[in-house]
């Protein structure tokens, strides 16, 4: 069980996020119990969901994303890739102004200010992923420990609820008037990335390729999202009833997070309260963005087959989340964020739909699940729950739509010229993947980018041969092992080695060939000597002297000249802050050399 144990809580963290938190306390305020079945039913749909998830993971050892893009067209897979990362950038929304509301709540930081701050959590993830997914997972345990913990004191302050009440609140009741805010707590807890999330983590684990094996995986994985999950399911239940025992019942209509905070102390009798409300908050924030991060890196992997840097990934999300954030804080003020956090998960539910119908499509596959495809009743409990998440999104465009044409007055024809060719994109994304399995063959394989190896790699080999050998050299102690290993080279292919060195001290950069400074003679010097030995081992020498003020540069341009079959250049193996002070001349020459780049470090 330990052994299995771990990715489900880092995916049950977006289950719990600052967006849940806005939904669940506005949902007790305004409604009572009314929306609790909407917790526990999205509950039982998103155990139902990332069990499947899981099962695509272990079985095919494929992520959902990557799924994805083998049985899909290349447009149909980037349209889905393009949708997954507006829901990440929602959902990364919300993480900021949760982290800026609980930094607000606790060190009375300005919201703005707050929302800039959360970029520098960039750099906290990048050093904390470093030390492994078990160390990870242990610190996400760790604050849903914390969140938990400070919502059972308060409740316990706030005295236990009527039980009557909560099993009223269990008769599923949906109205126009809660039906925004139904969508959205659905939103906020099956939420689409934790799909791709939860099928890529648990092949961190060693799970084995024999059936028996797999069995036993996906056992211990539907174990251990049911108790995540409903975990998950308590915090967000002790929110929504903390709201309506506190506010509900006295009245109170809560329209931003701070005065959720400010009211607890005063209601609840101890200013303990609101530190534990805001220190949860900040906790909730910063689990969320890791497995966010997480869940970014796999989506862009798993669609393109692309990798980008760890840090420019997560600085490119979190920067398409700060804007809106900022600009929400700026002008609408600590009432604008919170209807901003409830809007992110109206997207992240939007979005819903095109990641449930691929992953039920997949894992009810016998093709590709063998004897773990879905059952019948399996099937028939996946596909209700597709249905239902489509029909309440559909209801909620009809009337959003509806509303919007209404108030648009003289711009009416220019909302619905904008809108249409949206929907009707959206729509025919949707009518291609549930469609996709009853179409032909060879539409269904058109434009498909499978996940494959080149084959015959190491067959047939071409022999190089190696005439011309550029050697740059800096005038230091790592021109001995640049220099050994072009010797070594060039009496293997009877090759030529061509000494190339770039003066450029500020005469030089002046006057060029026409300088003469002690350093100039000197170098001539030290390049004579090198060729001297050289030539005495019979290996041929030319050396070259240019005269630039950007020697990376001037390397590039004389091997384009040159044009030799090997360049070889000795390493210094600079970090941090040596990079910036003497430069990178290796990074910036191997990006524009179309030539073989052998580089040597020292004491090899």
């Amino acid at each position: 069980m330990f052994a299995f144990a771990g990715p489900a809580y880092l995916v049950s963290v977006g289950y719990m996020d600052p967006g849940n938190w806005a939904t669940d306390l506005e949902g007790g305020a305004r409604f009572g119990y009314q929306l609790l079945w909407v917790l526990v039913l999205s509950n039982l749909m998103a155990i139902l969901l990332q069990t499947l998830s899981a099962r695509l993971g272990i079985v095919t050892q494929r992520d959902l994303a990557q799924a994805c893009r083998e049985a899909y067209p290349r447009g149909v897979a980037y349209s889905l890739w393009l949708l997954c990362e507006i829901a990440i950038a929602a959902c990364d929304l919300a993480e900021v102004l949760g982290a800026a509301i609980a930094l607000n709540l606790l060190f009375h930081i300005p919201l703005l200010t707050g929302v800039l701050l959360t970029a520098a959590d960039t750099l906290l993830l990048l050093w904390f992923t470093r030390l492994g997914i078990r160390v990870i997972e242990s610190f996400v345990l760790s604050l849903i420990a914390v969140i938990a913990g400070c919502f059972l004191v308060e409740i316990w302050w706030a005295g236990w609820p009527a039980f009557g009440e909560l099993a009223h609140g269990l008769v599923p009741h949906i109205s126009t008037q809660n039906l925004y805010l139904a969508i959205g707590i659905l939103g906020a807890t099956v939420m689409p990335h934790n799909l791709y999330l939860h099928s890529a983590l648990v092949q961190t684990r060693r799970i084995g390729s024999s059936l028996q094996a797999k069995r036993m995986a996906c056992r211990f994985n539907l174990v251990d999202s049911t108790i995540a999950l409903n975990g998950a399911l308590l915090v967000n239940a002790g929110i929504l009833i903390l709201a309506v025992m506190v506010f509900f019942k006295r009245g109170i209509v809560v329209t931003e997070i701070q005065q959720a905070n400010q009211l607890l102390s005063p209601l609840l009798g101890t200013t303990l309260a609101s530190g534990l409300f805001a220190v949860a908050l900040l906790c909730s924030g910063q689990s969320s963005t890791l497995t966010g991060t997480m869940a970014g890196q796999i989506v862009m992997e798993g669609f393109l087959n692309f990798r980008m840097r760890p840090w420019l990934r997560r600085l490119v999300t979190r920067t398409l989340a700060i804007i809106p954030a900022a600009l929400t804080v700026y002008f609408a003020g600590a009432q604008g964020t919170f209807r901003l956090l409830i809007l992110s998960q109206i997207i992240l539910n939007m979005q819903l739909p095109f990641a449930v119908i691929p992953l039920i499509q997949f894992t009810s596959s016998r093709e590709r699940m063998g004897e773990f495809a879905n059952r019948a009743w399996l099937k028939v409990l996946a596909w209700s729950a597709a249905a239902l998440i489509l029909s309440l999104d559909i209801w909620l465009v009809v009337l959003t739509v509806g509303d919007w044409l209404k108030s648009a007055g003289r711009w009416r024809v220019w909302l619905e010229l904008g809108l249409l060719p949206v929907l009707i994109g959206l729509g025919g994304l949707l009518a291609w993947i549930v469609f996709q399995p009853a179409l032909p063959g060879w539409i269904r394989r058109f434009g498909r980018a499978p996940i494959e190896l080149p084959e015959q790699v190491a067959a047939d080999l071409p022999s190089p041969a190696y005439q011309r050998i550029l050697v740059p050299l800096d005038h230091t102690s790592k021109d001995r092992d640049a220099i050994a290993h072009a010797a070594a080279m060039a009496k293997q292919h009877h090759a030529k080695l061509y000494l190339l060195h770039v003066e450029e001290d500020v005469t030089s950069q002046v006057y060029g060939a026409m300088s003469s400074t002690a350093e100039v003679e000197a170098g001539a010097k030290y390049l004579e000597q090198i060729a001297a030995q050289l030539e005495a081992q019979q290996i041929e020498v030319d050396r070259v002297v240019r005269y630039s003020r950007n020697p990376k540069k001037e390397i590039v341009r004389y091997a384009e000249e040159l044009k030799p079959d090997l360049v070889v250049m000795g390493a210094h193996g600079h970090q941090g802050i040596k990079d910036i002070v003497f430069g990178t001349t290796i990074n910036a020459v191997r990006h524009k050399l179309k030539m073989p780049l052998l580089v040597v470090r020292g004491g090899s």
